[in-house]
């Protein structure tokens, strides 16, 4: 087995939806993680607050400098992720469907660089 991130890509700006819509999105995205759950393939997942939260490190010199929000400003945004793990990719790529499904936006499906368990 394999571990994948399927990252939820959120667009920035433009209004949210209301609390009946979103309540709706959060059903099936709790349904897609129970049938992860089901299938073995559950490692983790969550949300995350918006770009704004962010905090940001970097080397300079002998310290680290920290500053507010995002390293780069973009249209989108990792919105949320969820940690699997598939045989192969076909089969991550299914979850990231599903996930796609799901949330009703992108979702980008990515393998780990070492197999799970390494």
């Amino acid at each position: 087995m394999e571990y994948y991130l399927l990252s939820v890509v959120q667009p920035s700006g433009g209004t949210p939806p209301s609390a009946e819509v979103l309540a709706e999105i959060m059903a099936r995205v709790e349904a897609f993680h129970q049938e992860l759950r089901e299938a073995g393939a559950w490692v983790f997942a969550g949300g995350l607050h918006g770009p704004e939260t962010a905090r940001v490190l970097r080397p300079e010199g002998e310290d680290v400098l920290i500053t507010d929000g995002p390293w780069a400003e973009g249209k989108e945004y990792l919105g949320g992720l969820c940690l699997i793990t598939a045989p192969d990719p076909d089969a991550a790529l299914e979850w990231g469907r599903k996930a796609t499904r799901a949330t009703g936006l992108p979702v980008e499906v990515r393998p780990f660089q070492h197999p799970a368990g390494n």
